[in-house]
């Protein structure tokens, strides 16, 4: 089993259980005990669990919000998928604002090299696009929100972020809800994340949303907007036909991945 395959089975593991021991590590990933105990350490630098003697104790077995480390471990291809999806509808030129989060940080990736003007709300999606890459071409020009650092996320939040962002105008706003429901629409986990991401969207000439099925009527508590402001939905989730009528009538296209 390769490395990444390892660590998305321990992650998968501690979402169900709240401690992993490393003999049952080493059962389920056919790996030897030196092999695991490289990958828990690994695996707590970035935040995904906790160590402890003889194994792993989970950091969100209690129901709290998976941190970044531990999500960035789940759906890699239908993050891939997502950000392949979106790329295709940015045109060349265009003036982008980016979302902070995991499936941000993948389709920054995407964006490497574009001619593009755009501002990442996330150091991690401001590295994936800035990364070095031979064929990577021209880069996209960078415009910085300002604001406070989240720890662990590492995404820009306060007034400062928010003036900023509402300073500008944007040709799309590229928008990771933490949940997404036909009812309330777009939402976030905290109030925070929703006054940026709101911040992004009312700024923006057009709103694609890139979310992964997972988090189709997934719980969150805070609103960022109604579907009546989204133009563009990038999603693998297989709708219904009465989803779609119910998009359709709110005139928002699906993109399906």
């Amino acid at each position: 089993m390769k490395t990444d395959e390892r660590h998305r089975l321990i992650g998968e593991l501690l979402r169900e259980r709240a401690e992993v021991s490393v003999e049952d590590l080493t059962a389920a990933c056919d790996a030897s005990g030196a092999t695991i105990r490289r990958d828990l350490e690994v695996l707590a630098a970035h935040g995904v669990l906790r160590r402890i003697h003889g194994g792993a104790r989970s950091l969100i077995v209690g129901g709290e919000n998976p941190g970044y480390g531990q999500r960035e471990l789940e759906d890699q291809d239908i993050k891939l998928r997502i950000a392949a999806g979106v790329a295709g509808l940015l045109r060349d030129q265009e003036r982008v604002w980016l979302d902070s989060g995991t499936t941000a940080t993948e389709i920054a990736r995407t964006l490497r090299g574009r001619q593009l003007t755009l501002m990442p709300m996330s150091l991690r999606s401001l590295n994936a696009v800035t990364a070095e890459d031979r064929n990577a071409g021209q880069r996209p020009s960078l415009l910085l929100p300002g604001g406070s650092l989240v720890p662990g996320e590492l995404c820009f939040r306060g007034p400062m972020a928010e003036s900023n962002i509402r300073s500008l105008r944007f040709d799309s706003a590229v928008v990771t809800p933490c949940a997404l429901n036909l009812k309330d629409g777009l939402l976030a986990h905290d109030l925070d994340d929703a006054a940026v991401k709101r911040a992004g969207l009312e700024s923006s000439g057009r709103v694609i949303v890139a979310c992964a099925g997972s988090k189709w009527n997934a719980k969150a508590m805070a609103l960022v907007a109604e579907l009546d402001l989204v133009d563009v939905i990038v999603t693998e989730k297989d709708l219904t036909v009465q989803e779609l009528a119910q998009l359709n009538n709110l005139s928002v296209e699906v993109v399906n991945v």
